[in-house]
């Protein structure tokens, strides 16, 4: 994540239930999304912003919602902290969301609840949002340059195969013993 290519940036790679706050003009965060929603927030006066990747939206009104790291509201805190950290005030804090895709059939639209939960949370939390992208039948490849607030977003279709690797957040053993499918 540290290497320089010839045109001088640093790529970071985001991944699900990670967030990056930076003030190095030179990062370039990437990330690929399907339902996931990734917010990019910054302070243009601080010259600092960061983003995040949630899988799942939570709920910001009831406290038994977990704080675990794909839950998105427990992210878009870790974000907002980490931007004032930094130097970011709120009053001038500007987001633009990403994602949010049906990308799988089924009963519940993932995709839906996760960009309607993360434009309510900057709502509730008084933060202006910008242009973006939310919805859709297809996955997006977005790179986001936190100082200028720039974004890229390269649409992903529907047919075509993107995998994602999955970091769990624990160890995974390798004889865990047996598993019954029932």
């Amino acid at each position: 994540m540290e290497s320089a290519s010839a045109d001088s940036s640093r790529k970071v790679n985001l991944f699900q239930g990670e967030f990056y706050v930076s003030n190095d003009p030179n990062v370039v965060v990437t990330t690929i999304l399907g339902s996931c929603v990734a917010a990019c927030i910054r302070d243009p006066l601080a010259g600092v912003g960061g983003i995040n990747h949630f899988l799942l939206p939570g709920n910001f009104d009831d406290p038994r919602t977990p704080r675990n790291d794909y839950v998105g509201v427990h992210l878009m805190e870790l974000l907002i902290n980490g931007l004032l950290r930094e130097g970011a005030r709120r009053d001038r804090l500007e987001a633009k969301l990403f994602g949010g895709g049906r990308t799988m059939e089924g009963p519940t639209d993932t995709g839906s609840l996760n960009a309607g939960f993360a434009a309510k949370f900057l709502e509730v939390e008084g933060i202006a949002t910008k242009l973006g992208s939310l919805g859709g039948a297809h996955g997006r490849r977005i790179q986001f340059w936190p100082v200028s607030g720039r974004v890229r977003q390269i649409l992903i279709s529907p047919t075509e195969t993107r995998e994602v690797p999955f970091r769990p957040s624990v160890a995974i053993k390798s004889n865990a013993g047996d598993l019954d499918l029932f």
